[in-house]
């Protein structure tokens, strides 16, 4: 009992070690945009209500707009009746409470097979991504990435294992919140998940349907002008945009390539394609999400370094595969540093050296250094095979409890059980 005690008391400690290390970095790391998107979200709104057309609204002195379809318009319409403050305090406590939520899904299998006490796993987990930068950006900004992240995981790492009809839900509504997540609906479709990708489908037409019934003028001008104007978006080649579309664009910013565009897409969606099929016949839906929300970045015209957060399961992931390996074996060492290069890249801010000048061969390698990592994330993530009874705790969180390259369980463990469970 004392040593359980003694236990907690190191834990608690290292912990407020961490967070205070963390703040620090903070302090003089981070980028203060005083919830610049926010503000757009809120101008809006807030000019809408008032009698204005939400799409003609510009934040003074800039080019930014709200972009998103009416259905956001709708789901985000409450802010405009709250105080400023009031919507910051709303902005980041929904962004922490559902990334908590997601990382307790995520790490909680790590905890139960390296043996760490599950809230100490999660707590230094969560102290980790405040660090991370676009975490820090999207609570800085207050952007919507983690809320539809969720919705997406919800779908992918609950519903669908668990075989619910409800699968596919989560999906559509932030399809139809933010256009982007609609690789998702193709992930299911090229899985063969075909009633989740019904589910999904009709959930985002519905919701877009309510929103044009009520809100008639506004989506007319949004599908058929705001849609297209990309100029409301931002610079191409801005060293942020972590793209295939960005890495194009950088090198040859007055002029980008739109075909050389299209053809790094379509080898990327051939790549994550075949993985994604192998990650839904081996049941790895954790795999599934973490391919699809790393494709997402990289096809997508503009992904702003803030979007990166669709790379944390694939890191945790990473991680999650080292601690199934065997201790002390290559391939757990490997799996280690993997996660921490790409966690500590994604954390420094190495692009932004890059921000007035991006050419030459360092330019092209160190502004597009989050678009390597992204494909790297893509090509080699390990996927692995769910050797688990359906129905069970571990079976419904969609994660694996075991893994191998080959996806059979270690030696022991294929004695034990005697052979791998079924897979759906």
């Amino acid at each position: 009992m004392l040593q359980g005690a003694s236990r907690t008391v190191t834990q608690v400690v290292g912990v407020l070690l961490l967070a205070v290390g963390v703040a620090a970095f903070l302090s003089v790391a981070a980028v203060r945009h005083g919830f610049f998107d926010l503000q757009v979200y809120y101008g809006a709104l807030s000019w809408w209500v008032h009698g204005g057309e939400i799409y003609d609204y510009l934040r003074p002195l800039t080019q930014y707009g709200f972009t998103y379809p009416p259905f956001a318009a709708l789901v985000m319409l409450p802010m405009a009746y709250l105080p400023w403050l009031a919507a910051i305090v709303v902005s980041v406590i929904a962004t922490v409470a559902v990334t908590a939520v997601l990382f307790w899904w995520l790490i909680d299998p790590i905890s139960v097979r390296a043996g760490w006490t599950r809230w100490f796993a999660l707590a230094v987990a969560l102290c980790l991504v405040a660090a991370y930068e676009p975490m820090r950006e999207t609570v800085n900004f207050g952007q919507v990435n983690m809320l539809l992240l969720f919705l997406v995981a919800v779908d992918l790492l609950r519903l669908l294992p668990a075989g619910s009809r409800w699968a596919g839900v989560g999906i559509g509504l932030a399809t139809a919140i933010k256009l982007t997540p609609g690789i998702f609906i193709v992930y299911l479709l090229v899985t063969r998940r075909w009633r989740a990708a019904v589910t999904s489908m009709v959930t985002a037409a519905a919701a877009s349907l309510v929103a044009g019934a009520l809100f008639p003028d506004a989506s007319r001008e949004f599908w058929t002008e705001a849609l297209w104007n990309t100029g409301r978006v931002g610079e191409l080649a801005f060293v942020s945009n972590q793209s295939l579309r960005g890495v194009v664009a950088r090198l040859d910013p007055e002029h980008p390539s739109t075909l050389a565009w299209l053809a790094l897409a379509l080898g990327t969606l051939a790549l994550w394609a075949w993985r994604s099929r192998r990650a839904a016949a081996a049941g790895d839906e954790a795999a599934g999400l973490a391919l699809t929300g790393a494709v997402m970045c990289l096809i997508s015209p503009v992904t702003w370094v803030h979007h990166l957060v669709w790379l944390l399961p694939a890191i945790i992931l990473l991680v999650d595969n080292a601690m199934a390996a065997p201790a002390r074996t290559h391939r757990r060492r490997l799996l280690l540093v993997a996660a921490l290069v790409g966690y500590a890249l994604l954390t420094s801010r190495i692009v932004w050296a890059w921000e007035q000048d991006f050419t030459g061969l360092d330019g092209f390698l160190g502004s597009n250094t989050y678009v390597w990592i992204s494909l790297a994330l893509l090509a080699f993530l390990p996927v692995r095979r769910r050797l688990v009874a359906p129905g069970s705790t571990a079976e419904a969180s969609g994660v694996p409890q075991l893994d191998e390259p080959d996806g059979r369980a270690p030696a022991a463990e294929r004695h034990r059980v005697g052979r791998p469970l079924s897979v759906r």
